[in-house]
This record gives C-alpha cells, sequence and structure tokens, in this order.
C-alpha cells in the first residue's frame, strides 16, 4: 500500500463509491499481513518510499504465489535471487511480469515514472553483468532512471576513460567487479560521484567466492567509496536509489 493507493481508497470512500464495510476490508491489513509462513509489510512503501522485496530462496513456488496475490493490489512485486524452476513456474503463472532471467529477477506492476535523477552502473567483466541488471531492476522500479555500462575494467582503462564523462554526469555511480575489485577506487579517483562498490564472486580460487575484492573495496585508498555485500546488486541499487532521490528532494 503506496501513498497514492491509500489515498485512493480514503477519496473513493469519502466520495460514497467504496461502503464503510468495504473501505475497513481494504485497509485492514495495514501495517502488515500475516500469512502463516510470512508476514508482508504493506506498510513499508509508505514509510521507506519503496515496497518490500521478496527475497526467493527457502520460499516455495506456492509460497511466492501466495505472497504475490496479497501483495500485488497494494503494491508492485519485485522479487531477487530466483532460481530456473520457480523463474519458469512465475512466467507460466503471471505471464504479465517481467522476468528477467540473468538477473534472476521477477517484477509485477508498472514501473514508476523515472523523473528524478540518473544512476550509472558500471561492470568492470561480462560476469558481473547479472549483478549490474538486478541494480538496474531495483533502481527502476523505485523510479529512478539506470544506465548500465558493461566490461569497463581495470585490465584495459582506456575502455573506462571513454565513459568517464558518463558517469561524471550520473548522481551516484554503482560500480561492480570481480577479481582483485580495483575498479571502484579507480573510478572514485577520476570522478566526484559518489561511488557505490559492489564485489563479486566472479574470479578464480584467490578471489576466495568475492571476499578478495570486498577486502580491496573496504580498503580502498580513494575516499568516499561505499561498499555492500558480495553480489548484492539489490542493496547497491536501492541505496543509490535512496540516495538519489533524497539529494533531488533536498534541490
Amino acid at each position: 500500500m503506496n501513498e497514492e493507493k491509500l489515498k485512493e481508497v480514503l477519496d473513493r470512500f469519502k466520495r460514497g463509491e467504496f461502503s464503510l464495510e468495504e473501505t475497513l476490508t481494504r485497509l485492514k491489513n495495514l501495517p502488515f499481513e500475516d500469512l502463516g509462513f510470512a508476514k508482508i509489510d504493506h506498510h513499508r512503501e509508505i514509510r521507506k518510499g519503496a515496497p518490500e522485496t521478496v527475497y526467493s530462496p527457502g520460499k516455495t513456488t506456492d509460497q511466492l504465489k501466495e505472497i504475490i496475490d496479497q501483495m500485488e493490489g497494494n503494491s508492485n512485486v519485485l522479487i531477487t535471487r530466483l532460481n530456473e524452476e520457480k523463474m519458469n513456474y512465475l512466467q507460466e503463472t503471471y505471464p504479465e511480469a517481467l522476468i528477467d532471467r540473468e538477473a534472476r529477477v521477477f517484477y509485477l506492476g508498472e514501473f514508476p515514472e523515472s523523473t528524478t535523477g540518473e544512476i550509472a552502473i558500471a561492470t568492470g567483466g561480462t560476469g558481473d553483468i547479472p549483478v549490474a541488471k538486478e541494480s538496474k531492476l531495483t533502481v527502476k522500479s523505485m523510479g529512478v532512471k539506470a544506465k548500465t555500462y558493461f566490461d569497463v575494467g581495470v585490465s584495459g582503462v582506456h575502455r573506462l576513460l571513454g565513459i568517464r564523462e558518463e558517469i561524471e554526469n550520473a548522481d551516484l555511480a554503482v560500480v561492480i567487479a570481480g577479481m582483485e575489485g580495483a575498479l571502484p577506487s579507480v573510478v572514485a579517483g577520476l570522478v566526484e560521484t559518489p561511488v557505490v562498490a559492489v564485489p563479486t564472486s566472479t574470479g578464480y580460487g584467490a578471489n576466495f567466492e568475492g571476499v578478495s575484492p570486498l577486502l580491496t573495496m573496504l580498503n580502498s585508498c580513494a575516499p568516499g567509496v561505499v561498499v555492500v555485500n558480495i553480489d548484492d546488486g539489490y542493496s547497491a541499487g536501492y541505496f543509490g536509489a535512496v540516495t538519489v532521490k533524497s539529494m533531488k528532494e533536498e534541490k
């Protein structure tokens, strides 16, 4: 339930289109709805500016369906980290939904109009693209524009220099890298744009499934680099969108 939907329900009651009983029925699940296996936070979009996101691992297809059916009347639905079986099921059950198989993301509903700011999302390599796409869909779901730039890692730094101006003109940059994880530091040293760094598990043995780039990013010599969890495109996108929206509101 977002602020606009809440206003609509109250306005229709005021105009006599909804009875008192129907209005109470529509509002009774605020602030949450208990499904037994999950408590859906319908109130979150009013508090936080974005609806609750569903983390897929550990949930059955039946549980996901019940969650979606309860959420879709109140807000858009974003589900992350889906496996192939769940994506196939959801695509068949909700053919109108967007399913990005590379990002492993499900989105049901219209994307909010993007009128607030822009985020640049850059990856070190092609192997980091799934994380970048998860981040981009998260940003779009929150009403912020996002542009992606793939395979601009430090092994060919001239590729990064080719998009320096685009990153400089963005309100915030999400920079994603595996291997040794140097890319966010390089970007932060080239532009004044705030940088959110995402370490990924892309790499050989001593990458330690993302621990090596995580430590590199945490120890960045470039000031002002914010670091999120390994492979966590969602958190980077969420933080970036909230930050950009706050910046624009202050202006």
